[in-house]
């Protein structure tokens, strides 16, 4: 009876310490569930949409609050992802991709609940109404994306805080007011798109964007001079604006390689400075007010330019021979200008080398061409409206000339 009272006495200790280890042994086990702020948030976003909006099979039918948005699975709270946390705190909302789904509604300010935002992309939808002030709760997004809604009214000065910002796009609304000048306070900021807007008023000095490759402030009303821009842009689109002065601020740009300052009050030279930007693939100068193209001959290391637009100006004087030293250039429009003089016969060997597209129709060329224009086949574009002897069996002359007798051709030809 002693040998079993002391088998139990050591018994049970040691069954407590082996127990005690097992449980220190096994893999704990998390259980958290996603932050009460993001839930009310996530709420709030789908609330503040026109349930009749929200199509069957769109990522918003899938909120279903009765699971837990981040530890739901299959088909749920699609376009919503959450961290995972690795001890027993809440899960976190990162990123809210909504599909393109013309969902019709407003921003609620509650997504400023959402601290731990990365990523919210609302592209392709119909939001109306302002820009929540909430938004600069949002300190760790690095990319923001709201185009092609309704939204209207002003980019909320707030939007300074987002120091982690790398994209930008609010393209395709409505929204009007000025640029912050101090949204240079954004230095990670890589891509930046205000295009389709009705922004106005003067842009600001951007060089502290130093970061910024592509800036499209196309189709709004900005006006006056261009404005000092980083060096390390390499798209930029001021297309159909008010912007008016000399391309000059535009000559230290040396990584530019698509420029686009078309349908603007731009007035002087499409000057050297900017053709010589080696890096630029696409030039269009269209519809401004330049009055010469200056060409200098670029026949060594010159640069990489394949597109040259610059129709719809008042440029005068003959057509510049120094085009041809650009190696890599395919396409020209020079139409609707005021060149005159004769057809460079250099322009002629171009055509069954390199060039695929030529406009100079509109303008107040003379004499005969090139002998090459006569043969050329797979070039495409016009002669037409010109003071050409310009055969009516080359394709180019399509669209006739201008009458002999035209005061423009008569005083032409005297010259």
């Amino acid at each position: 009876m002693m040998e079993k009272k002391i088998v139990s006495k050591f018994f049970f200790p040691l069954y407590s310490i082996l127990s005690t280890i097992l449980v220190c042994l096994m893999p704990s086990q998390i259980y958290s569930s996603t932050l009460g702020n993001d839930i009310h948030a996530l709420r709030e976003i789908k609330r503040a949409i026109d349930p009749n909006s929200v199509n069957p099979s769109s990522y918003l039918n899938s909120w279903d609050f009765t699971v837990d948005p981040c530890e739901s699975i299959g088909s749920q709270f699609l376009g919503i992802l959450c961290n995972l946390p690795l001890d027993n705190s809440s899960s976190r909302v990162t990123e809210v991709d909504l599909d393109g789904m013309d969902y019709e509604g407003f921003l609620t300010p509650a997504i400023g609940n959402l601290t731990e935002l990365t990523v919210l992309n609302l592209n392709n939808n119909k939001f109306r109404g302002p820009l929540p002030q909430t938004i600069s709760k949002l300190r760790k997004l690095t990319r923001l994306t709201m185009s092609q809604n309704f939204l209207t009214g002003s980019i909320p000065q707030g939007i300074i805080e987002l120091k982690q910002l790398q994209y930008l796009d609010v393209s395709g609304n409505r929204l009007s007011g000025q640029i912050p000048t101090d949204i240079t306070a954004l230095r990670s900021l890589k891509y930046l798109s205000l295009s389709n807007n009705v922004f106005a008023g003067r842009i600001p000095n951007l060089t502290g964007l130093w970061q910024l490759n592509t800036l499209d402030l196309s189709v709004n009303q900005f006006y006056g001079d261009l404005p000092n821009l980083p060096v390390s842009l390499r798209n930029m689109n001021f297309h159909h604006n008010i912007l008016s002065g000399p391309l000059t601020p535009l000559k230290g740009l040396i990584h530019l390689k698509l420029l686009d300052v078309s349908d603007n009050r731009l007035s002087g030279a499409i000057n050297r400075d900017v053709l010589s930007l080696r890096k630029v693939v696409h030039l269009n100068a269209s519809f401004n007010r330049f009055t010469t193209l200056e060409v200098i001959n670029y026949s060594i290391q010159g640069p990489r330019l394949q597109v040259l637009e610059a129709q719809g100006n008042h440029l005068r004087g003959h057509l510049p021979v120094n085009l041809v030293t650009f190696m890599n250039l395919t396409t020209i429009n020079l139409a609707n200008n005021q060149f005159s003089g004769v057809i460079p016969k250099e322009y002629g060997t171009k055509l069954h080398n390199l060039w695929t597209r030529l406009f100079l129709d509109h303008n107040f060329l003379t004499g005969n061409l090139p002998s090459e224009f006569a043969h050329a086949k797979n070039i495409r574009g016009s002669l037409a409206n010109n003071c050409l002897k310009c055969p009516t069996n080359v394709p180019l002359c399509h669209g006739g000339q201008r009458p002999a007798t035209a005061t423009e051709c008569i005083g032409q030809h005297i010259l």
